[in-house]
Formats: C-alpha cells, structure tokens, sequence
C-alpha cells in the first residue's frame, strides 16, 4: 500500500511538473512583444516566428501526453500487483449501502489531436447536405402527370448530335432469401432455374449480359452442378458476360442491420466468391439513383410506366402476367421495330435528362425473373432487335446494348476523361441518407423499423455470440497450435462456425430482419439463428475450456460430456432464454467468465443458484462482493428453490474469469436485497417470512428514489415508472419522466402493417385494466424499480458499481400484445433539454445521423431507424437511449424521445406481404439510459482553453469557432468515449459459465488473459476470424482476418470514473506485442472484406488508423 501511494504521488507530481512548463512556454508565446506591435497587425516574418513556436508547442504537448500516459500505465500496473480484492460493501447508520471506493486508479488521457475530429477538422466538405434538402422540399405530392411522384420532362431533338447517348441495358432477377416462401423453397422452385438457364442462354450470344446478387443462394448452386459447368461460370464471369455485384451474402436490409453483421455477410460473400470464382474485383463509391417508382421494368425505363411495360417481353399476350396499363408489349418485327425502337428511345431520352452525364443505365429485371427459358428469348431476342436497329440509324444518336454495372460505370468514366476511382468532375459528394422514405402520398416504410421486434433481439444476441466465438476459438486455435495441441483440438467446430456467419448473414436480408416476410418463413428464421446460436455457445464452451485449463496436457473434448455448462437454453425458436440453474455443495462450484469486449470491464456478473446460502469467491479463493436476491416468477410470487446471486468482479479484456461459488457458513451470508412490494387494493402492510424477506405494502404515492455514488433516479410511487435523473454533484434534478402510449391505425382504406406505419393520430397514453404492481429492491451492488402493466412489464436497474455501469440506468420491458388488435406501444422519455427540432440516431451502429422533426410531414415520417441509440441534446446535457435491438424512434416534440417497441397488426398493407403482423411473442427490449453533461470546450482543461484561444487570436486557419454541430455547413455528431463503451457493455454482454462437472472437482483452472497491453479505449476489434483452408472449406487455415475500427468521439462531454484507464494514442497500434503468449507472423493489410492487398506485407507490425477508420489486416497468430 505504501509503495501504492509512492507511486501514484511521483506520478502526479511529473504531471504537474509538465503541464506547469507548457503553462510557461504558452505565456511565452501570449506575451510576445511583436504581437502588440501595431495593433496587433503582424508582420509575415514575426507570424512565421510564431507559426513555428506554435509547431513546437503542439510537438511538446504531444511528447508530453505519451510520457503521461506511460507514467499512468506504470502507476496502474504497480498497483495492480499491489492491490487485493474489491473491498466488501457495508451498511451506513441510516440503513442504505456503500461500496468502497475503488482501490486502483482509473485514467482518462485523450491527446487534444484526438478530439479534433468530431470538431470537423477533416474529411472532404459535402456539395450536398440531406437535412438541409430536406427544409426546402416542400412535400407538396404534387401529381407530377405519367411519372406521379415527379414532374413532366421534355427535351430538345438535337441535344445528343455532338454527344451520343450510350444506353446500358442490366439484365438481372432480384432474389430474396426468404420473404413470401422460405430460402429453400425459392431456391428449388425458381432460383435454381434461373441459374441453370443463364448458363445457356448467356453462351447463345456474346453480347448478352446478367448480374447476379445474392451468393447464398449462388454457393448453393454451386454445390449442386457439375464440373462443367463450373467451368462454363467461370468463362462467362472471366469474359464479363456474367457479373458478381456487390457480392454479398444477401442484399442487407439498410435501416434495422448492425455494421458488424452487414461487413460480416460482406466478407462471407467475398471469401466464397475469391475461393470458387476466382476472380478480379474492385470497389468505388459512385453512386447511381433509381429516379422512378420501383426498380421492376415498368418503371426503370424512363418516366411513363404505360410505355415501359410495353418493352417487358414476359408480359407479351398469353403470358401469366399483363400489363396493369391495358397496353400489351408486341414482339418486334421488321414490321413495326422502328415504331417500337422511337417509342423507348424517347422514354431514354426523357430518363437521360435526370443525369450529369449522356451515359445511360436501364436496369431490366424483377423479382425471380428469368425463371423459364421463354422469358430469356423473349427479353433478350426482342431487346437485341431494338438494339440493332437503334445502333444502325445514326441520325438518332444513340448505341444501345446489354451491360452490367461495370460496362456503365466503366464507360461513365471513359465519357468524363477519367480513370476509375477518381473523383469524377462536376459530380456532388453529398451527405446524409434517404430515410424516412415514401412510395406514395403518406405511406411512409416507418413500420419495419420495429416489425417483430423478438426476432430484431435475437439477431443481436446472436451477433455478440458469434463475435465472442470467432474471438475465443481463434485464440484456443492459435495457443494449441502454438503447444501442438491443435490434434486434440476440436476442429470441427470450424464448420459450425461458418455456418452461424451464413445464418446471421441470412438474416440480414431486407425482408428478414426488417419483420417483413410471411410467418412461416419468419419460424424458418427463427429456427437457424436458434440453431447457430446454441453452436456457438458450444464453441465458446470448447475454447473456454482450453483456455483456463492449468495444465493444457490434461485437455480432453468429449461432446456428449462437455466441460462447461451454457448461461442459458431455449426451448424453442420463439422462447425468451431460461438462465440455467447452479447447484451450490459443500464442495466449491466453478464459473468460468466470459468478457467478449476488449476492454478490462468492471461488471456484475448474475448466476442463478439452488440454496439462499451461498458466497462467491476469487480464483485465489479470495470473498468478492456479492448480492443475494429472490428469483420472481410473476409480480407476488418467487420462485421456491431458486435464488439470484450478483458478484461484483473485474474481469480480463477479452479474457475469461475463474470464479468459485461455495456454500455459506453462519457469519459467511451474502449480503440479501432488500424488497418492498407494493400492491393495489391493499389496505394493510404485511411482511413475508421467505429466505429473503419481502414487505408488501399498499400502493405508494410518494415518489422511490434509488441512488448511487455517480446517480440518483427517482420514480412515481404510483405508476413505478423513471420520473427524474440527478448527476453527482448536481443540485438540479433533470426531469427524465417515462410514459406508455398508444398508437391505432387509421380507419381508412389504407391502415399500417409490416412494413407501413399509417398511425390514426397522435398516440394515446397507455391505459391498463389495473393498477400495476410495483416491487422496490435494494442492495449492495444493485438497486431496481420493477413495475408490471398488463401488456409490459418494466425494470429500471442502478448498479452501485463504480465506472462504466454505475453511470447509467439498465433498462427492460417485457412487451407481450398477443391479445390486441391493430395496437403500437411505445415508450416516451419527457425531459427539460431544450432540444427543439433536433435530435440524433445511429445509422447501422456506425455513425451519428442529425435528424430534424419536419412539421410538414406526417406524424410517421419522422420516425427513424435506431439500431443502437438516439440522443437529445442542448448546450448543457445531452440524454442518450442506447438499445440492444433495432427499433423505430423519433422526438415529436422538445425534449422527447419516443421508441416503438412492438407492433400488432391485423391486416396487410398491400406491399406484396399478404399478412399482417399477428405472431408477436413475449419480447424483452432492453436499453440503457445515459445522462451527461456537456462542456463548452473539448477539454474540461483552463489550458487547452486557453490554447485553443490563442489560435483563434492569431486568425489561424483550422481554427475553427461556432456551434460544434455545425461545421462547414455540414451538420456533425459524434457519442462520447462514455457513450461508446456503455453501447458495448449493452451489447456484448459478458457470459457465464459452469463448470458442468460437480464431482470431483475439476482440474486446476486459471484466469485467461489474452492481451499484453491495454488497448487504446478509441479502438474496437470487430472481429478476430479464422479463415478457411484452401483445400478444404470446413477446416480453419493458418491465417484470420483481424478487423478494427477506430471510433470517433465526442470530447465535449465529461468523461470521468470510468474505472478503467481510458487513453487514446492519435491511432497508433503496436500489434506486434498485443496478444500475450503469441506471436504476430504476419501482418498484410487488405482490403476491407480481404479481396486484394494493400500494399505489401511489412516486418513492422506498428498500424495506424484514422478515426472512423475499419481497417482489415491478414494476420498468422501462433
């Protein structure tokens, strides 16, 4: 303790030592006497002295802030090895309980250089700014003639004569994997076909062309044709007659799917396609707009869908399919080809006018075309007609042909003089997205953003599972290859691996996790993501069990025996999980912990156990504070037999935790929660003698208030529900009040549905049958408010945990409407913050989108996706929701926030589904609700202040002034370092582990900890995955893909106890010495889903990303 306290006074002494001497040389620099000369109008020399002078402050305070953080990292790492165990947690007087503080330090040391990138110091300046579109469009939905949504468009005869319009017609079938029919159903009634008729019909004529999309139902293909044709493939793709694009395992729905789900399919895609195709491949960001209605035929054309769907050759009479407009298409003949060809050129001509350039693309497909051989001679036969008759008139101007996206693109590129990649001349760069969108009049797609919302829940828990998988079996893999255990190993897990990363892949699809598709193919969801969830938890079991084994000698797989037990099972695809039970002996059980983030995590660890008598010790046998709570079966009643034990412990970045539970002796007892239970109607308080007591009380009236060392939060006595938050050290409460509303849909003709949110007005508050009833519990690490409705039964937890949890409020509600029709629920935070039009959701888990309510809109077109958070801001505080799950958001008004959280539906909304939404489950939505406070300077530093007004004084460029949300006229927001790691904590939850075996006891475990050094706290590994073997793809290889992200963040919220020590390190990442007990063989940047290289391999393993930089590098680990 005494060399503890040495340190940490020698280290902060060094800190102040150095910033008093920038202090000094700041002085300096502020009392220069050429800065007063005339006025303070400098000459170019002396603004050249100081210009220098500032170069060398900014290299001082750069050399300054690693010699901090290297003393801070040295201070940490003493007293880790003098500390003990967090002390126990005890009673005050006045009944309520105290955590110690902590023993070891925590630091937060961000470079200045590091927050300059939320200030919006780089990155290219949009010409285009979607918000700002948004406020001038005046959504009037005028009737824009034969194109409805648009406008009439004419042009001159003569406007190609100097420059001929180049048509690119793109054949291509648009195949969902699963929507109407489940994935194999299409798969063996169409998509198959499709495939086996391109084959030939492609070799009939070099001058066709097809694209294809989808590679899950391509590789399946694949498995299933001969040699041969394999070969055939491989030419038509080699000679560009066939072309992959984009290459992903699905087309990923945009609004609902996380960014590690959507690079994960990416990847998937891109290794089947590299492995079995092998092929060249490139990547750009070009963009190309669908102007019209839809992307089928009618509509793609040009602007009049009469006339388009006379060139939709499936269409012809006698076919099974007409054309709604009455006009039928007519085969072309020598007869009518040049009346046919002047009729689609002019619709050509017209489409033309909406683009920079006389390069035209004309997509021709639908959903599941070219399944018939007579459809792909009648498109192509009738097409090459008009093609060859348009190329053959010169006065028209204009050469037509089959194309792919590459032919457009690559000729697009020829016409502006410029080779691809480039930034084309005279193109915009715009910024932003297109939600919320409308096909028509009002009918906003702002219902899938929450559509089947157990499903959106599952897709997540599966997500954080199999990155935890892909992170541990590559550790396992690489450490029993480095001791020559990988023969004992099981390598079999590899396969189910790789089929968790399809199924989650697959439900990626935009009618999968967007809620959208029939019930029947929603249960064949559910289904895989159950069946590759319960696989990786059997990975996960493998790699732990190798991991933490003292002696790796003694290792033995036994799949009908495995060595650990899962958290948690369920019973069937549509079941919330049961957490599993743990029998507690005379003899010590075990638990192994699992911490899949990669950062040290302080958490509370939750088991549940068999016996009220129970404590929880260290791997060292050391006691670690715990809580002892009832396990509730229903709002009165617990469940006999069952207890709930909570442990306070700090587990290992990315490592796993041995923890011991043992049976209690008298004078051993686990501290018990305390619970009051308050129900409606009754008249007397009465006291239940149970292993932990419960007072029942009649319903309050007085508010309940819970709190800890960072917060205190208050609620109604009467409805249970969050009423106000108050930060430590704050006087003034901040109103955060919760309510429930109620959204109906509207009585007309048109109502909401799967994918359509058409509401019958405002919400209206939730109004239940009864009272609900309110349970109080309180202890040491935890304190909750639990309150049951009919229809939603809601727990608002408060850890007692220093750092990152003790910062937030834990939030659930266990939404059940089965018994409803056409109801909404939604829940509405109501708070002070000034917020106005303005608030903020995350798009994909990536990046912070500004939103504004738009008064001219309706009501559901302000709804927006949120897959990880929204927040609401003013200049003081800004209140963020983060969410485990996807769901519709939206601030109706100053200071809301308001979430959907599942959605009843008797009726289809006429998009093709032909259901409505009738298969809700029992849903658990869970969030967390942050509340911090905003500084008006990016450092809470008087020096960086002081710095920062320097610049400013001097008139230097970069030195930027104004709002923080605003810079150069693009609108810019960024979480906090705080907001980020609770995002991670909500989502990557840590998971616990038992070991099955009772007796005897087990082999010697020991914690496993994988990393040498503690990350910079700016840097998420996305993923650490094995790659396939090359002769065999369900076989691991030598090599995985290591993927990090480099976030941005927002400086100007405070940032302090995070209990952890938070640095950031301008970017810089020695992979070199990261991982302990292993060496790095290899480090090859590539490509972000490993295509092609970046570069050539380097014997230095140092990195450096940018913020917001993903960054994928080929590594040998071993």
């Amino acid at each position: 303790m005494k060399l503890k306290k040495q340190v940490t006074v020698c280290g902060a002494a060094i800190f102040c030592v150095a910033v008093f001497s920038l202090y000094l040389m700041l002085d300096r620099v502020q009392h220069d006497p050429a800065r007063h000369q005339s006025g303070g109008n400098f000459p170019r020399s002396q603004i050249s002295v100081l210009q220098n002078r500032i170069e060398q402050l900014e290299q001082l305070l750069e050399e300054n802030h690693e010699i901090i953080s290297h003393i801070k990292d040295s201070v940490l790492e003493l007293t880790a090895h003098a500390e003990g165990q967090p002390a126990l947690p005890h009673h005050t007087p006045n009944g309520s309980w105290v955590l110690p503080p902590e023993s070891r330090p925590s630091f937060l040391s961000v470079s200045p250089q590091d927050c300059q990138f939320a200030l919006g110091g780089k990155g290219q300046s949009p010409d285009l700014q979607m918000l700002a579109v948004y406020s001038l469009l005046p959504f009037d939905n005028q009737d824009g003639g034969v194109w409805k949504q648009g406008f009439d468009i004419t042009y001159e005869p003569n406007e190609w004569d100097t420059e001929p319009l180049q048509v690119f017609v793109v054949p291509h079938s648009h195949n969902d994997p699963g929507w109407i029919k489940t994935f194999d159903k299409y798969y063996y009634d169409q998509t198959q076909h499709i495939l086996n008729s391109m084959v030939l019909k492609m070799q009939e004529d070099p001058r066709r062309r097809f694209i294809w999309s989808e590679i899950s139902f391509f590789s399946k293909w694949w498995d299933n044709i001969s040699a041969q044709k394999r070969a055939v493939v491989r030419r038509l793709v080699g000679n560009g007659q066939l072309e992959m694009v984009t290459g992903g395992w699905v087309m990923p729905d945009e609004a609902n799917s996380h960014y590690f789900a959507m690079i994960d399919q990416l990847i998937e895609g891109h290794q089947w396609l590299e492995k079995n195709i092998d092929t060249d491949s490139s990547t750009d960001i070009f963009c190309h707009m669908m102007p019209f209605y839809s992307y089928d035929v009618p509509h793609t054309c040009g602007p009049d869908p009469k006339i388009c769907c006379q060139f939709d050759f499936k269409r012809l009479p006698g076919g099974r399919i007409n054309c709604p407009w009455k006009v039928p298409p007519r085969a072309i003949t020598d007869a009518n080809v040049a009346e046919r060809a002047q009729l689609l050129l002019d619709q050509y001509r017209k489409k033309s006018r909406l683009y920079r350039s006389k390069v035209l693309l004309v997509p021709l497909g639908d959903d599941f075309r070219y399944d018939k051989p007579q459809e792909w001679d009648a498109q192509f036969l009738n097409y090459q007609r008009i093609f060859d008759f348009l190329n053959s008139q010169p006065n028209l101007h204009v050469q037509a042909q089959f194309g792919t996206l590459s032919d457009y693109f690559d000729a697009l590129y020829k016409k502006v003089g410029i080779v691809p990649g480039m930034k084309p001349p005279g193109f915009p760069v715009l910024s932003g997205d297109f939600f919320s969108y409308a096909d028509r009049e009002d009918h906003y797609w702002t219902g899938y953003y929450t559509s089947r919302p157990f499903y959106k829940s599952l897709d997540r828990v599966l997500e954080a599972h199999l990155r935890g998988a892909e992170i541990l079996f590559s550790l396992a893999l690489a450490h029993a290859r480095r001791a020559g255990a990988d023969g004992t190993y099981p390598l079999s897990d590899y396969a189910l691996l790789s089929n968790a990363r399809r199924n989650l892949g697959l439900f990626q699809h935009h009618d999968a996790i967007t809620g959208t598709a029939k019930e029947a193919v929603a249960i064949d969801y559910g289904v895989r993501l159950l069946h590759s969830l319960m696989n990786l938890k059997h990975i996960i079991i493998n790699a732990a069990h190798y991991l933490v084994l003292g002696d790796k000698d003694t290792y033995h797989h036994d799949p009908a025996a495995p060595f650990l037990s899962t958290d948690d099972t369920r019973p069937s695809q549509d079941s919330l999980p049961e957490r599993t039970v743990v029998k507690v002996d005379i003899s010590p059980r075990f638990l192994v912990v699992f911490n899949p983030l990669e950062q040290e995590r302080l958490s509370v660890v939750r088991v549940l156990v068999n016996s009220p008598h129970v404590r929880v010790l260290s791997e060292e046998g050391q006691p670690l504070p715990a809580q002892l709570s009832a396990h509730w079966g229903s709002d009165t009643d617990t469940v006999p037999g069952i207890y709930q034990v909570s442990v306070l412990a700090r587990l290992p970045a990315l490592g796993l935790r041995v923890l011991q539970l043992h049976k209690s002796f008298e004078g051993h007892a686990t501290p018990q929660s305390s619970v009051r239970l308050y129900l409606p109607g009754l008249n007397l308080p009465m006291r239940r003698q149970e292993p932990v007591p419960v007072h029942v009380l009649p319903a309050g009236t007085e508010d309940i208030c819970l709190e800890n060392q960072h917060l205190r939060a208050c609620f109604s006595g009467r409805s249970g529900l969050l009423q106000s938050i108050r930060r430590a050290g704050e006087e003034r409460e901040q109103r955060v009040s919760s309510e429930f509303l109620v959204y109906g849909t509207r009585a007309s003709k048109d109502k909401s549905g799967a994918y359509l949110f058409l509401p019958d007005g405002e919400a209206k508050p939730y109004a239940p049958n009864d009272l609900p009833v309110v349970r109080v519990t309180e202890g040491p690490l935890f304190s909750e408010v639990t309150s049951y409705y009919q229809h939603v039964q809601t727990v608002v937890r408060l850890y007692n945990v220093p750092g990152v949890e003790g910062l937030s409020l834990d939030v659930s509600c266990l939404v059940d409407i089965r018994d409803q029709i056409n109801m909404e629920l939604a829940l509405r935070f109501s708070t002070d913050i000034e917020s106005e039009d303005t608030f903020f959701t995350d798009l994909n888990g990536f990046q912070i989108q500004p939103r504004r309510y738009q008064q001219k809109l309706p009501l559901q077109a302000n709804f927006y996706p949120m897959p990880t958070m929204a927040y609401i801001q003013d200049a003081q505080s800004r209140l963020t929701l983060h969410t485990a799950q996807a769901l519709g958001v939206s601030s109706l008004g100053s200071g809301q926030l308001e979430v959907i959280l599942d959605r009843r539906l008797i009726q289809d909304d006429n998009r093709g589904l032909g259901q409505g939404l009738k298969d809700n489950k029992r849903t658990c939505n869970r969030f967390r609700i942050l509340l911090e406070r905003r500084t008006t300077t990016s450092q809470s530093s008087s020096f960086f202040s002081a710095l920062a007004s320097m610049f400013k004084a001097l008139g230097f460029p970069g030195a930027r002034t104004g709002s923080p949300e605003v810079q150069d006229g693009r609108p810019v927001s960024f979480p906090s370092l705080l907001s980020h790691i609770t995002s991670m904590y909500l989502n990557a939850e840590a998971l616990v582990m038992p070991v099955a075996q009772e007796k005897p006891a087990p082999p010697a475990l020991r914690s496993f900890t994988p990393l040498s050094s503690t990350l910079p706290c700016d840097f998420h590994i996305l993923n650490l995955r094995m790659l396939q073997a090359e002769q065999d793809e369900s076989l691991p290889s030598a090599e995985a893909a290591l993927i990090l992200h480099r976030k941005g963040f927002d400086c100007s919220l405070e940032a302090k106890n995070l209990g952890f020590n938070c640095t950031t390190s301008q970017g810089k990442l020695a992979l070199g010495s990261l991982f302990q007990g292993l060496e790095l063989g290899s480090v090859q940047p590539t490509s972000l889903t490993l295509m092609y290289p970046l570069g050539t391999a380097s014997n230095s393993t140092n990195i450096h990303l940018d913020p917001m930089e993903i960054a994928t590098f080929r590594i040998r680990l071993g």
